[in-house]
This record gives structure tokens, sequence and C-alpha cells, in this order.
């Protein structure tokens, strides 16, 4: 039976959107909007990407999608909270995101910030109380989600792009700020998937996963910053152009858009490469790296 990337992304989006919105149904609004621009936030449109990694990595590794289910909603919360907080006024200011009004245009800016907020709280939750993990295992799980999301990844990422707007960054720099910024949410949902498996103190097993997840990070916002300049609005679901608006530096910028082509391929090859090191089915990570590379949105 050939294998379907499409159907696996589909299954998977349906089933982390009806766990998530289980949980977020077990709170009380007490007539607040908090609980509804959580929602709106974490389950309208989105690819699913880092979820899709921890149970793909999981499933190859033998892990049962139900101890999985965790910890990819609280990947996707944290995901969710940070394009919150990206898209307001204060950040990059966008009015578009999954081609719908952004958080604190759907609501107000108050509201966007507080639902951003307790996204975050909502995933540290999420993993603490996964019936299917022992303490050590929700230590592990907690640890690579706070470190890769915060001023260890994600949120240095994004105070480093901030710092980038209206000057020109070396290439070096560029690539420090999206290794953080895109990158390390991605190879966390890798290694979140790795670490609840039976293998997760094999090194000849993590070693090529991390930079498999270290290659298709980078390549995702190579990917971002083309579809940029060459996108279609309403295919990939926010405003093209928003980068060069902020006087940016990105990939097409530093490298031309054939050279920002070129490291997207690069960083694929390198992702298959590694993959290739690893004993066992990895065609659905194969065919997200390719997704990486070749999506529209």
């Amino acid at each position: 039976m050939n294998y379907s990337l499409s159907q696996d992304l589909t299954a998977i989006q349906g089933r982390i959107n009806d766990f998530t919105a289980r949980k977020l149904d077990e709170y009380q609004a007490h007539g607040s909007p908090l609980i509804e621009a959580m929602k709106y936030a974490v389950l309208l449109g989105g690819k699913r990407v880092r979820p899709f990694l921890i149970y793909a990595t999981g499933r190859m590794l033998g892990v049962p999608l139900d101890h999985l289910d965790h910890s990819a909603a609280a990947m996707e919360a944290i995901h969710a909270y940070s394009l919150v907080h990206d898209d307001l006024p204060a950040m990059d200011d966008d009015k578009l995101r999954r081609g719908q009004p952004t958080c604190h245009i759907a609501f107000d800016e108050a509201t966007a910030i507080l639902a951003g907020d307790a996204l975050q709280s909502f995933a540290f939750e999420l993993i603490a109380n996964d019936p299917y993990l022992n303490d050590s295992q929700k230590v592990a799980q907690c640890r690579t989600l706070a470190t890769n999301a915060g001023a260890r990844g994600m949120c240095l990422g994004q105070s480093l792009d901030l710092q980038a707007e209206n000057r020109t960054v070396s290439l070096a720099e560029l690539e420090l700020i999206h290794r953080n910024k895109t990158g390390a949410l991605i190879e966390g949902a890798v290694m979140m998937g790795f670490h609840l498996s039976a293998h997760s103190q094999n090194l000849a097993i993590k070693q090529p996963l991390a930079r498999y997840a270290q290659a298709i990070g980078l390549a995702f916002q190579v990917q971002d910053d083309i579809l940029d300049v060459i996108g279609d609005t309403a295919k990939i679901g926010k405003t093209v152009g928003s980068d060069e608006n902020l006087d940016k530096s990105t990939y097409p910028k530093l490298l031309g858009l054939a050279g920002a082509k070129q490291k997207a391929e690069q960083l694929y090859q390198t992702a298959l490469h590694a993959l290739a090191e690893l004993p066992f089915d990895t065609t659905a990570l194969k065919a997200l790296a390719g997704f990486v590379v070749k999506r529209e949105s």
C-alpha cells in the first residue's frame, strides 16, 4: 500500500483537533472571552506540522498514538500561543493568520495576550496530566518543550528577529535567528516523539533524528521566506510581502530567490541523509521533509 502524506496529515489534524477541543471544553469561561479566543487561536486552520512530527517519530519508534496525544496537543498550544503574540502590534502587527483575522483583530489585543499566556500554561498542564507517562517522562517532555520554546529557543529567535528589523544581517546571524525562532519547536517535536520511545537513551537514534529535525526546521523558514516573495495570500493564509514591509533580512534577500531555493534543497538532502542512518521505516518523515520544501502554503 502506497503511503499518502496528505491522508496521514489529514488524519493527524483531525485527531489532534478533536483531542485539543475536548481538553479546552473542560474549562469554564465564566462569561469571559478567554476560552473562545484560545480555541480560535489553536483550532482554526493550520497544517499541524509540529504535532505530526511527534506522532510520526513516536509511531516509527513503536509508541502507541494514545501516548502521544497530550504531548502533541501541548506542542500545538505552544506554537499557537507564539503566533498570537507574534501577530500583535508590538511585534509583527499582522492582521491575517491562516486565512482569518488574527486573534487580536477577531477579539481585542488584551484578550489575545491573555489567550497566548493561557495556551502556554495549557501546554504544560496537558503534559502534567498525561495518564500514560511516568514522572521522569513528564519531566523530560516539559524540559524539552520549555527549552525549545523559551530563551534558549523560540523566544530568543523572536527577540533576535525583532532586533534585526531595518538592518541587514549576515547569513550566519539569519541562520541563528531562524534555527531558534522556527527550528527550535520543530526539533523539539521530533525529540518529544523520541523521548517517549523505548530508544530514548540510544544516541545512535537520537543524533540522526536531531540532524533531521534541525535541517527541516531551517528549511521550513527558508520556504516561508520564499513564499513571502512569490506566494499567494489566498493560499498561504497570511499577507505576502510582510517581511519586506518590516525591512527584515530573509534568505531571498541575502541569497536571491534562486539561492534561497538551492538552500532549501540542500537542507532537504541533509534531512534525507540523516534519516538514512536509521534502521526504521522513515517513509512519513521523508515525505514530511519533501512537503516542507515544496509546499505552497
